[in-house]
């Protein structure tokens, strides 16, 4: 019996439609790690942490409650934001997940995130701070290319990359990922390896000691 046209058309558009669903459930599947498979994807290595700083106040402190180190009486931490960097530090000694480089914005506030969570000697860029406290947008879009580069680069020798940085940064980036993201709440990225990275993930800060304790 021959097939008409009509049926082979049929056949070829149905063949489109499972290749076109695949590839969104492959691609949803890909952004939504989360519990021990998020854990397991981290241990393996290769992977980029970008995450807003811990919680701050929106102001800078007086100047007699600010911390000594805070010489230039920036934004600081509150005790909120120092109790969850710490807590998320040891919850990723705990669940053995490596880390690498740590970039940062140069600001106290992420600076001290840093510290406190103990996750090694970082490293400063402009790009990843906040413009002098003003938060300002860049129109030009060189900061998110800029941030979209560093989160693409694939760390090489089986750890995973941590960025500190500020919302309107990630927003920029990132923003269909990144709406509502809270202080100290990160986006796991996967590079790979073409200059580009998908993000497969998304914790909250509070949420690592939860994971170190399953």
């Amino acid at each position: 019996m021959r097939t008409s046209k009509s049926a082979t058309r049929s056949h070829y558009i149905q063949f489109l439609a499972s290749l076109f669903l695949l590839a969104a459930v492959d691609t949803s599947h890909a952004q939504t790690l989360s519990g021990k498979d998020l854990v397991a994807a981290l241990r393996m290595g290769g992977k980029v942490v970008l995450m807003r700083h811990a919680s701050a106040p929106r102001t800078p402190p007086d100047p007699l409650q600010s911390e000594a180190a805070n010489s230039q009486h920036e934004r600081q931490l509150d005790d909120l934001g120092r109790s969850t960097a710490q807590a998320m530090g040891d919850a990723l000694r705990k669940l053995h997940i490596p880390v690498g480089q740590v970039l940062t914005s140069p600001t106290y506030r992420a600076l001290e995130t840093i510290r406190l969570a103990r996750l090694g000697q970082p490293k400063a860029y402009a790009q990843l701070g906040d413009g002098d406290q003003s938060m300002q947008a860049d129109p030009t879009g060189t900061r998110a290319a800029w941030l979209r580069a560093k989160a693409a680069e694939s760390p090489t020798d089986g750890t995973n990359t941590i960025i500190v940085t500020h919302l309107p940064n990630v927003n920029e980036a990132f923003p269909t990922d990144s709406v509502g993201m809270a202080d100290g709440e990160a986006l796991i990225l996967h590079p790979d390896g073409h200059g580009a990275a998908a993000v497969i993930g998304r914790i909250k800060i509070e949420d690592w000691p939860q994971l170190a304790a399953q």
